[in-house]
């Protein structure tokens, strides 16, 4: 630590990601790679990923599309599947997978945070809807607990918020939620693309090679000092010396023939 306000700030990379994604797999290989820039996980909201980098509280994130792409890149990751979770007791708990039909006389509770996005005017699940929409998908889970209703909501976030009560199957026709890595568009820094190599199982020499040796292009090329000039005529006179006296007479007087390339 300093307390020098004009020292330059050790570099760092915040990454903000949402409930149900599991970053751990790529900061361990950042981690392993670059070791001397630490990696710091922001947890937010489904809802607040766009704004969190809009904002600048993270240098890249991995959010739930869809986001606005005239200002966030984003690279595409994985579809996730969809699951209803429902009570060990319930009769749909011995099928294998579910459809949507299947849920048409049933209460489906709809959290206020729900990340998936349904057809339709009104943008709501099939089925009955409950009394009241619980404001987040915690919530949900325990109205499922007290046999209010069934949520569908995607695998990751049922396997987050499981209850040895509850369990969850796929439902086959439902929408699905899509995550992906985002970062703002006038902020694609030398760090991010680190990261994005890290994402898409780069090799080291991909991501921070191709990096070094962008750096190196730019840099001026050095124009060798007036010693070096004089030691580089000094070798260049010794070659040519060296070069004459090899074509001097052998001992019958007559030139050496050159060898011929095999």
């Amino acid at each position: 630590m300093t307390d020098n306000p004009a020292a330059p700030a050790a570099a760092s990379f915040r990454l903000a990601y949402v409930p149900g994604v599991t970053p751990a797999k790529w900061v361990r290989v950042w981690t392993e790679r670059l070791p001397e820039v630490p990696l710091s996980l922001v947890k937010v909201e489904a809802a607040d990923g766009e704004r969190t980098l809009r904002e600048g509280g993270a240098d890249a994130g991995l959010v739930r599309l869809p986001v606005d792409r005239d200002v966030l890149s984003a690279i595409p990751l994985y579809l996730e599947t969809t699951v209803v979770v429902l009570p060990k007791d319930h009769e749909f708990a011995d099928a294998a997978e579910l459809a949507l039909a299947d849920l048409a006389e049933e209460v489906v509770i709809h959290p206020l945070d729900d990340v998936l996005a349904w057809p339709g005017p009104d943008g709501t699940p099939p089925g009955e809807p409950a009394f009241e929409r619980p404001a987040t998908t915690a919530g949900a889970v325990e109205l499922v607990a007290a046999g209010i209703g069934l949520l569908v909501v995607p695998q990751s976030l049922a396997r987050l918020h499981h209850r040895r009560d509850l369990t969850y199957r796929p439902l086959t026709d439902a929408p699905q939620s899509q995550v992906a890595l985002s970062w703002p568009q006038d902020r694609t820094t030398d760090l991010v693309e680190e990261f994005i190599g890290v994402v898409r199982g780069r090799s080291v020499n991909s991501t921070r090679g191709r990096t070094a040796a962008a750096e190196a292009a730019k840099a001026p090329k050095r124009k060798p000092s007036g010693q070096g000039q004089q030691a580089q005529s000094q070798k260049q006179q010794q070659r040519r010396s060296g070069q004459q006296q090899g074509r001097g007479s052998g001992p019958s007087g007559r030139r050496s023939r050159p060898r011929r390339r095999s």
